[in-house]
């Protein structure tokens, strides 16, 4: 089932990005291969590891282009291979992921039929937050106002 965001577009300003990665989440919910798990290593270090048996680093290709991870895989025909049974899954994929803003991929490999994705957040240092220093009145200036009890 697919959600109409029709009613929100018409009450919203500057939210398209936002509805368009839902949109993309709700048509990439309803893919199921090749699975796939999301891990959180830490506050800023994420890795994605895709089942992959039978796919060699050839035949995969993973791109990043504007906070989109795309994972594409081709499998080579073997000819001369014949089949009795075809239970591991040779077909052709595209999966995408929407990376968050800073979020960057800092690497990938094949480990055990899986390929593994390592992925870091990183906020520049002009958007971290940080403590601003108050300045104030210097002490020798203060002037202390004597209270009168009535």
């Amino acid at each position: 089932m697919r959600y109409d965001w029709t009613p929100l577009w018409r009450s919203t300003i500057g939210f398209d990005r936002l509805f368009d990665v839902l949109d993309e989440v709700q048509r990439t919910a309803e893919e199921s291969y090749p699975p796939y798990n999301i891990e959180r290593l830490d506050e800023n270090r994420f890795q994605i590891s895709v089942a992959l048996a039978g796919f060699t680093p050839d035949e995969v290709a993973l791109t990043v282009e504007q906070n989109v991870l795309t994972l594409e895989g081709r499998k080579g025909d073997k000819e001369g291979k014949t089949f009795l049974h075809r239970g591991i899954s040779a077909r052709s994929f595209k999966r995408q992921f929407t990376l968050a803003d800073h979020v960057e991929v800092k690497g990938a490999r094949f480990e055990n039929g899986l390929l593994l994705i390592d992925l870091q957040r990183e906020v520049p240092e002009a958007m971290k937050p940080r403590r601003i220093a108050i300045n104030g009145i210097a002490p020798s200036n203060v002037t202390q106002i004597e209270a009168k009890a009535a």
